[in-house]
C-alpha cells in the first residue's frame, strides 16, 4: 500500500466513524420535547468580562440554588471536562410551553462575606454563563453607580424561551430587580418563564450567536485573495526558475560526461551534482528526525479531517464538540504517525524501531499533557473552573497507553514492511564529502530562519480570526476558509522549502534533510511571536493565570503547526530531491 493510499484510507476511516457519534451525541437528549417535559437551566460559569478563560464556578459567587433538587439526565463530554466546562443544575423547575410568573426560587443573607464576595465581581464586571437545551445565555452579575459607593445585584432572571414545534430555538435572559447590597439583609431571587412560537428553524438556532460582520468583512477575502494569489506567484515562479535552471544545469552535465577524464578535471565542476553520493546519506539525529515527521503527517491529517467534519457537521453548535472531535480523530489517525515515521527510521537504517515507535507515539501527547497539567495546577491553585478533573486526566492517559500506542506500533510495523527499503536512485558514499565554504546567506541556519516568513505571511490574517474566536467572545464557523488556508499553507511550504533546498545543494551542501524541515518549522516561530503582540495589544489579560494559560497553549498550537509544516515541507522536498537525481546520469 502506498503512503498517500494509507493516508486517504485512515481518513475516510476516521470520517465514516465520527459520523455515528456525531449524530448520536446531542445531549438534552435528542433536542426534542414533549409539552410540560421537564427543561433543564444548566448553571456554567461566572468570571469578568474582560478575560474570557479566568472562569470560576458559577456557585463560588454566594448565588443560591432553586427548591428543585433532581433531574432526569446528566451529561459531560471529554471536551467539555478539559475545556472546563462544568454543569451545575440551578434548581429552577422549568416545564416544555409552560409559563412561570415571576416566581422567588431562593434567598440569599447577605452577611459581610457574602457581599464583600458580590461587591468584587461588580468592581471586575463579572458575568455569568448558563445553558439550556446547550443554548449559552450570559447575563451580567450586577452593577455600582456613578460614584462607585453603592453596588447593586440583579435578583431577577427573567427568560423568554422560543419554540418551534416540539424544539427549543431561542433563549433570552433579561436582568431585572436591581438591589442595592446592604450587609446583614436578606435578598429574594426570582425567575420567570415565558414561552413564544418562533419561526426560527432548529438548524439555525445558532446563528445569533454568529458574526457574519466580522468573519467574512472584506479584509477576511481580501486576505484569501492575496494568499491565493500568492500561492499562483510562488508555484510559476518555483516552476520557472527551477525548470529553467535544472535545464541548464542537467545540459552542462550533459556536456561534462561527453568530456575525457582529463578535460573533466580540469573543468570547474560545482553544482547539485557533486554531492550525489551524500545526498540521500541518513539525516542525523534520524531517531527523533522520523519521530517529528510521522508526528507531522498525523497532525496534518488530523487538521485536514477535523475541518472536514466541522465544515460538515457545524461543531461549534455542541459543547466541546471539536476538542472531542479531534481527540477522537488524533486516536484514529496513530496509524498514519507510526508508518511514516516508522518507514522513514528504516530507510535510514535505524535499528531501535521500538524507541522510535514510542517516541513518536507520545511525542505530541507528552507536549500536550504537560503543558495542561501545569497550568491545571495554576488553575487549582485558583480555584478557576479551567482545572481539568482527576478522573480525565486518567482517561486521556488511557486513550494514549491503550489506543494511540496500539494503532500506532500497527502503523510502524506496515511502514517498515511496506516501504521500509532504501530505494535511493544514488549511492551512498561510505565517507561523506567535505562541505565547502558559502556565503553567509547560504548557511542552513540562515535559510531556516528566511524559511518560515512566507508561509507565515501567508496565515497571517487567518491567524487573527483564530485567536479572536479562541481568546475572545467569538465563535469560529468559517472552516471552509480555514480549508483554503491550509491548502494554501502547504503548497507556499512546499514551494519554500524546494527552493531553499535548491539552493543549499547548488552550494554543495547536502544537509537538506532537517534544513527542510526546520526552514518549514520556522513558521512556528513567527506564529508564536505574533501571540506576544496579540496579546499585548489585542486582548485584556493579565496576571499569572491568565499569562500561563495564553503562553502556555499558543506554545502548544504552534509548536503543532511547526512540526505539521516541517513535515510537508520535508515530504515535498524529499520527492523533489528523488526527482531531479532521478534524472541525472550518475556514474
Amino acid at each position: 500500500m502506498a503512503a498517500p493510499g494509507l493516508l486517504l484510507c485512515a481518513a475516510a476511516a476516521a470520517l465514516l466513524l465520527l459520523r455515528l457519534p456525531l449524530r448520536a451525541r446531542a445531549d438534552e437528549h435528542e433536542h426534542t420535547y414533549q409539552d410540560k417535559e421537564e427543561v433543564v437551566l444548566w448553571m456554567n460559569t461566572v468570571g469578568p468580562y474582560h478575560n474570557r478563560q479566568e472562569t470560576y464556578k458559577y456557585f463560588s459567587l454566594p448565588f443560591c440554588v432553586g427548591s428543585k433538587k433532581s433531574i432526569s439526565h446528566y451529561h459531560e463530554t471529554l471536551g467539555e471536562a478539559l475545556q472546563g466546562v462544568e454543569l451545575e443544575f440551578s434548581g429552577l423547575d422549568i416545564k416544555f410551553k409552560d409559563d412561570v410568573m415571576q416566581t422567588t426560587y431562593c434567598e440569599v443573607d447577605l452577611d459581610k462575606g457574602r457581599r464583600d464576595a458580590f461587591v468584587y465581581a461588580i468592581k471586575n464586571h463579572y458575568w455569568y454563563q448558563m445553558y439550556i437545551d446547550d443554548l449559552p445565555i450570559w447575563g451580567i452579575v450586577g452593577e455600582a453607580d456613578e460614584n462607585g459607593e453603592d453596588y447593586y445585584l440583579w435578583t431577577y432572571k427573567k427568560l423568554e424561551i422560543g419554540y418551534n414545534g416540539n424544539r427549543i430555538v431561542d433563549v433570552n435572559l433579561t436582568s431585572e430587580g436591581k438591589v442595592k447590597l446592604v450587609p446583614n439583609t436578606k435578598i429574594q431571587m426570582s425567575y420567570s418563564v415565558k414561552w413564544k412560537k418562533s419561526d426560527v428553524k432548529f438548524e439555525d438556532r445558532f446563528d445569533k450567536y454568529l458574526d457574519p460582520s466580522f468573519f467574512q468583512h472584506r479584509i477576511h477575502w481580501f486576505s484569501i485573495f492575496n494568499s491565493f494569489m500568492m500561492v499562483i506567484f510562488l508555484v510559476g515562479l518555483v516552476s520557472m526558475i527551477l525548470m529553467r535552471t535544472l535545464r541548464k544545469d542537467y545540459a552542462r552535465y550533459s556536456k561534462e560526461e561527453e568530456m575525457d577524464d582529463m578535460d573533466r578535471d580540469l573543468g570547474d565542476e560545482y553544482g547539485w551534482k557533486q554531492v550525489h553520493g551524500d545526498v540521500f546519506r541518513p539525516s542525523s539525529h534520524p531517531l527523533i528526525f522520523s519521530s517529528l515527521i510521522g508526528s507531522g503527517c498525523q497532525i496534518f491529517a488530523v487538521s485536514l479531517i477535523v475541518i472536514v467534519v466541522a465544515m460538515i457537521e457545524d461543531l461549534y453548535t455542541e459543547r466541546g464538540s471539536m476538542l472531542s472531535t479531534a481527540i477522537f480523530v488524533y486516536a484514529a489517525t496513530s496509524p498514519v504517525n507510526g508508518y511514516f515515521g516508522g518507514s522513514l527510521y528504516a530507510r535510514q537504517g535505524g535499528r531501535r524501531w521500538i524507541k522510535q515507535m514510542f517516541i513518536g507515539a507520545f511525542l505530541i501527547p507528552a507536549k500536550v499533557c504537560g503543558t495542561a497539567f501545569f497550568i491545571n495546577f495554576i488553575a487549582i491553585y485558583y480555584h478557576a473552573s479551567r482545572a481539568i478533573p482527576f478522573g480525565t486526566m486518567v482517561a486521556v492517559c488511557c486513550i494514549c497507553f491503550f489506543v494511540i500506542l496500539p494503532l500506532n506500533l500497527v502503523g510502524t510495523i506496515l511502514g517498515r514492511n511496506l516501504s521500509g527499503q532504501p530505494n535511493f536512485p544514488c549511492r551512498v558514499n561510505a565517507v561523506p564529502r567535505p562541505i565547502p565554504e558559502k556565503k553567509w546567506f547560504m548557511e542552513p541556519a540562515v535559510i531556516v530562519c528566511l524559511g518560515g516568513i512566507l508561509p507565515f505571511g501567508s496565515i497571517f490574517i487567518e491567524m487573527y480570526f483564530i485567536f479572536t474566536s479562541f481568546w475572545a467572545y467569538k465563535i469560529y464557523y468559517v472552516y471552509g476558509f480555514m480549508m483554503l488556508v491550509l491548502v494554501i499553507l502547504c503548497i507556499v511550504t512546499v514551494c519554500v522549502t524546494i527552493v531553499c533546498t535548491y539552493f543549499l545543494l547548488n552550494a554543495e551542501d547536502y544537509r537538506w534533510q532537517w534544513t527542510s524541515f526546520l526552514s518549514a518549522a520556522s513558521t512556528a516561530i513567527y506564529v508564536y511571536m505574533y501571540s506576544f503582540y496579540y496579546y499585548f495589544f489585542k486582548t485584556k489579560m493579565y496576571g499569572l493565570f491568565q499569562t500561563s494559560f495564553y503562553f502556555g497553549y499558543m506554545a502548544v498550537f504552534s509548536t503543532a503547526l511547526g512540526i505539521m509544516c516541517g513535515a510537508i515541507g520535508y515530504m515535498g522536498t524529499s520527492a523533489f530531491v528523488r526527482k531531479i537525481y532521478t534524472n541525472v546520469k550518475i556514474d
